[in-house]
């Protein structure tokens, strides 16, 4: 049916305010955009669509004049106070929509929504206009968005680097049960919250040859002859700190805009336009697709990835120094005016870009600018797997960054030598360390030595650093260790994303947890008051209303050419159990499927059995190149497409694979969830911050003692939480004393009998999907690298223990409250506060 839209505009408003908003975005629908609403009554579907996108572009670009005084404020305040800055370099970033996050942050939501109402219009429906920025992959991308929000809510001078990704992360489609991988074109119908900056344009160069005036030390200043040349121009979105005047910046590099500096007017004059227009359009456009997503696989792959992360990090310390020598004549104090957070192994080249800017375009002496280096660069670590730990290879980087190789060379030289006399010529030692060995330079090692400052995300994680992964360092440089664990902003994750639950919590305890997440711990009072538990659970029935909404409206079952041939109907009074992340081994989707099937063949067993119905979603994507976690993905697609057409269970168990995983979604997802996943192989798992979200929005979490499991079972209580398996210390044991997964299957029926299904043809006759079956199966017979069989048993313990608790609503409700109330410590305010107390000592700044 179409939606009549309304013709008469201006229309009455319910107050000045809304009056103003009015105005500003009828100017902008007019002036901006060349459209009104005049004459426009029943449209098409279609038509309202692209209605609404203007509605939405106008609006957005209204808020933004609301923002721009204060960001133009915001950045003089920095310039006249000569404030030190932060400046926190990360590959990704995964903002979800900046509308309604800038309309909370701006406290303009009211406001929003009665100009809307006046239209006959809601939130929901413009809001669909705006599409989730396609700048990362998963949690390290959220992380940081998190915490430039926290950043700027704390009236900290702090901003963020990254790429523009023209396409960014895949579009994901689940087509006959396959992962397929479309273009994400965030940015087909342009982005109203940047604002682009020709004028401070960076040329970023690779390759060339090194010339020097003396020959002799490789230590003095150096220029680059010849090589490519490509333009970094940035684009600037403001982020809004929440009901403050602070507004910080998140400056994107692109390289995709055309240079029309190289257009041949001879070969346009001659009538030869192809060759006129040749250099302008083949320029490389090395920020076309997310760093984190070339298929590695390939040369060409690797090659583009770390032409990516130079230019992340080049642009950015150039665009850093820029802004400094505005003010400062002297690198002499330069650390103690700049703070450069390395997020993750992606932008480590920001030791060695750092080292070449001061030697060989300041002309600053070689172990001057070393100690500046080390002084203003933190590194994060955000994993124990040796593949995260980026290694790149020799000859690769001599032809891409010759100079930045050179001076890697420099500083591993030095460092051996050092560590050489420290232990004595333990040479073993100097090897582990060394920043290149074997033909490979190790980017953990580079931005360890050239930091001040190496963290871990979680207390577990930050331990199995320093006593494992990186202890040959952690004896060397005990001080530079630390750990800050993750957080995650309750603006977004609750304010936004739940907001009757954060009007419920307000009404209770007063807005103060919006900025003190540590408010929540009042909410404990209220555990035994039933009024209060029966309305938090009404609460969370609606959210799962509207989840199911979204899976039968929304996520259909698809044939392999995209046809739908399903609707899942899922039952809203079910358990809704959900694990939502990346889909890797060791995050272990494949224990939560053969937990499936295992209760599967009990119900097939016993026809009259009678359990709590249960719905499994799962949301996930997995790297293209990445082949066992895209062959999971269709096991757990036709495993849904067997238990959900059995007639046999009764509908008693479903499970729902959400395709095209983001945070729009995540938001629908994460606040409706009964039971939150978190069960990755003990010791593997650096922090994650989807546990925190889950357990923020009254989920039970069913996990091992695994990243920041730990600390949240400390905080909300291993009785309110579902906590089994393997420890990380049992996990080390079995590696090193040898595991036959094989016995597992020998001394358990039901395992056996699981792998026997995969090998069969039980769940399918497709010869294609056998073959993906076996695959699975000859994986966990032979290897069971992430001790799938070896936990399945206490996971499906626990999981029993948990169906039996949620028939005691009470108890459960009771478990919800707390879980909540016990959320505070995973704030990204207190992870910030910490990083600011403990390394990066900015001060912080009113604006206005």
């Amino acid at each position: 049916m179409n939606k009549k839209i309304p013709n008469d505009v201006p229309l009455n408003s319910s107050s000045p305010s809304t009056d103003s908003l009015k105005k500003d975005v009828e100017y902008h629908l007019k002036n901006t955009l060349g459209l009104g609403l005049k004459g426009v009554t029943t449209v098409h579907e279609a038509v309202k669509q692209r209605l609404f996108l203007h509605l939405y572009k106008a609006l957005a670009l209204a808020l933004r004049d609301k923002i721009m005084d204060k960001w133009i404020t915001t950045n003089q305040t920095y310039k006249e106070k000569d404030a030190k800055q932060l400046y926190y370099l990360s590959a990704e970033y995964l903002p979800g929509r900046f509308l309604a996050n800038n309309m909370i942050n701006l406290q303009a939501q009211e406001e929003v929504e009665d100009l809307l109402k006046t239209l006959g219009l809601n939130l929901n429906e413009i809001e669909d206009g705006e599409m989730d920025a396609g700048l990362g992959t998963g949690g390290l991308g959220r992380l940081a968005s998190c915490f430039l929000d926290s950043i700027a809510t704390l009236q900290l001078p702090g901003h963020g680097y990254g790429l523009r990704y023209d396409y960014g992360i895949f579009r994901q489609d689940i087509l006959n049960g396959y992962q397929v991988e479309h273009p994400d074109q965030w940015l087909q119908h342009g982005n109203p919250w940047e604002i682009q900056h020709e004028e401070d344009v960076v040329i970023v160069t690779f390759g060339g040859s090194i010339k020097r005036e003396d020959a002799l030390t490789n230590k003095q200043k150096s220029d680059i002859e010849g090589g490519e040349t490509v333009s970094a121009i940035p684009f600037d979105t403001p982020i809004v700190g929440f009901n403050n005047n602070t507004v910080n910046t998140l400056k994107l590099w692109s390289t995709s805009v055309p240079d029309y500096t190289l257009f041949d007017i001879k070969a346009f004059d001659q009538g030869d336009y192809e060759k006129a227009l040749k250099n302008v359009l083949s320029h490389d456009d090395l920020t076309m697709v997310s760093i984190l997503y070339p298929n590695d696989n390939h040369d060409s792959g690797k090659r583009l990835r770390l032409k990516q992360q130079y230019i992340l990090v080049s642009a950015s310390i150039q665009d850093i120094i820029r802004t400094f020598k505005r003010k400062h004549p002297s690198f002499d104090h330069f650390h103690q005016k700049v703070a450069i957070q390395i997020n993750d192994t992606h932008p480590s080249l920001v030791v060695t870009e750092l080292m070449r800017i001061l030697v060989d375009q300041e002309g600053i002496e070689w172990d001057q600018a070393w100690d500046i280096t080390v002084k203003t660069c933190a590194y994060t670590n955000h994993t124990v797997l040796s593949e995260a730990l980026e290694r790149w290879d020799v000859t690769m980087m001599q032809e891409i960054l010759p100079r930045n190789f050179e001076i890697i060379e420099i500083i591993n030289h030095d460092f051996c030598v050092f560590v050489g006399k420290l232990y004595s010529g333990d040479m073993d030692r100097v090897r582990r360390v060394s920043i290149v060995e074997d033909g490979k330079v190790k980017m953990a090692n580079l931005a360890i030595v050239g930091s001040h400052s190496v963290n871990g995300v979680a207390e577990l994680h930050t331990q199995i650093l320093k006593e494992e992964t990186l202890l040959d360092f952690y004896e060397i440089f005990p001080e530079k260790f630390n750990c800050k664990t993750n957080g995650i902003t309750p603006r977004r994750w609750l304010l936004k994303s739940n907001p009757e639950l954060a009007s419920l919590i307000t009404d209770k305890i007063g807005n103060g947890w919006v900025t003190d997440l540590s408010e929540l711990e009042k909410l404990e009072h209220y555990a035994d008051d039933d009024t209060f538990l029966n309305t938090i659970m009404e609460i969370k029935h609606r959210n799962k209303e509207r989840l199911k909404d979204y899976v039968y409206h929304q996520n259909p079952v698809k044939d392999g050419k995209g046809n739908i041939v399903e609707r899942i109907e899922v039952d809203q009074d079910s358990i809704f159990d959900v694990q939502a992340k990346r889909l890797h081994e060791y995050k272990r989707q494949l224990l939560n499927a053969l937990h499936i099937l295992m209760l599967y063949n009990e119900l097939k067993d016993e026809p009259s059995k009678v359990i709590i119905p249960r719905t499994f979603f799962f949301a996930a994507k997995s790297a293209p190149g990445y082949e066992m976690a895209k062959a999971i993905i269709k096991f757990i697609n036709v495993l849904a497409h067997v238990i959900n057409n059995d007639q046999d269970i009764k509908g008693m168990i479903k499970i729902v694979f959400l395709e095209n995983y983001n945070v729009s979604l995540a938001e629908i997802l994460l606040t409706a969830a009964d039971v939150s996943e978190q069960i990755s192989t003990a010791g593997l798992e650096a922090s994650g911050t989807g546990n925190m979200k889950l357990a923020l929005n009254g989920a039970l979490t069913i996990g091992t003692m695994d990243g920041a499991n730990v600390e949240m079972s400390q905080e909300i209580g291993e009785e309110n939480m579902f906590i089994f398996g393997l420890r990380t210390d049992e996990v080390k044991q079995l590696r090193e004393s040898g595991y036959n997964p094989a016995d597992e299957c020998s001394k358990v029926e039901a395992i056996q009998r699981i792998i026997d299904q995969l090998y069969s043809e039980e769940l399918t006759r497709d010869p294609e999907e056998k073959e993906i079956f076996k695959q699975i199966a000859d994986s966990l017979v032979h290897e069971d690298k992430y001790f799938i069989l070896k936990d399945l048993i206490p996971y499906k313990e626990a999981q029993d223990k948990l169906s039996e608790l949620y028939r005691d609503k009470t108890s459960w409700a009771k478990k919800v409250v707390l879980n909540i109330a016990r959320s505070g410590k995973f704030s990204s305010d207190r992870t910030i506060n910490q990083y600011n107390d403990e390394i990066w000592h900015l001060s912080k700044i009113p604006i206005g």
